[in-house]
């Protein structure tokens, strides 16, 4: 079988960078990050979690007849993401803020055109195209969800209930990668996995805006509950 997953990392290897040099990242780990920062994270996570299970449908309802088995394995990939989103509005909640008040409110621009580029790639080029975010959502978390909650907990000092959806899927991707290694080593055509590639490397260039974009996001968006 060949092993296209890891061709994908390192096809990818510069808009990985990309998204790693943002500055909420070196806040994160140098204990500089403050609570606003942590929930504007949040806020945009929300925002585009929300719309994982829709994309998910809109992909498998794309696919062709010889995709059968990729249908499969969405299906497996739907039941697995129900409700993440209520997870995050539970987090904000538990840092004391409004979470109704972030459902309620609108993505940042970088979100809205992330999100906007899933559905559109899905609809223009291909069903595929959304595999390419799948590997950028799930490649990020694996690398940095429980770090950065163990780091955003000791330097604020909130709750463990404060972190469900980053400590949830610091090891839930982890499973999700290895599921997800196993499906794309099974894409060997190679115009199918040029389309694969490309769309990775646009959503790391459109999820690395996300986190650029927080610092200057921060107070814009989330009220404090009274």
């Amino acid at each position: 079988m060949s092993n296209f997953y890891e061709t994908l990392q390192s096809a990818t290897q510069i808009e990985r960078e990309y998204l790693l040099s943002a500055p909420i990242f070196k806040a994160v780990f140098e204990s500089e990050i403050c609570i606003e920062q942590y929930v504007g994270f949040l806020e945009q996570a929300y925002h585009h979690v929300k719309h994982t299970v829709p994309l998910l449908m809109a992909c498998g309802a794309q696919l062709g007849d010889d995709k059968e088995w990729l249908r499969e394995a969405i299906a497996h990939y739907i039941e697995e993401e129900l409700g993440h989103q209520e997870w995050i509005l539970n987090d904000i909640a538990a840092c004391g803020f409004d979470k109704e008040a972030v459902r309620h409110s609108q993505p940042g621009f970088a979100t809205e055109m992330m999100v906007s580029y899933a559905y559109d790639s899905i609809q223009r080029i291909s069903p595929l195209s959304f595999f390419g975010m799948v590997n950028v959502l799930e490649g990020t978390s694996i690398m940095l969800a429980d770090k950065a909650a163990t780091q955003i907990r000791n330097k604020l000092g909130l709750p463990q209930k404060a972190f469900s959806y980053l400590t949830s899927h610091g090891a839930l991707d982890l499973e999700h990668i290895d599921f997800f290694a196993g499906l794309m080593n099974r894409i060997e055509d190679p115009q199918e996995q040029q389309m694969i590639i490309h769309a990775a490397k646009r959503f790391y260039c459109l999820y690395g805006a996300i986190f650029h974009a927080i610092d200057t996001q921060v107070g814009s968006f989330v009220k404090e509950a009274s």
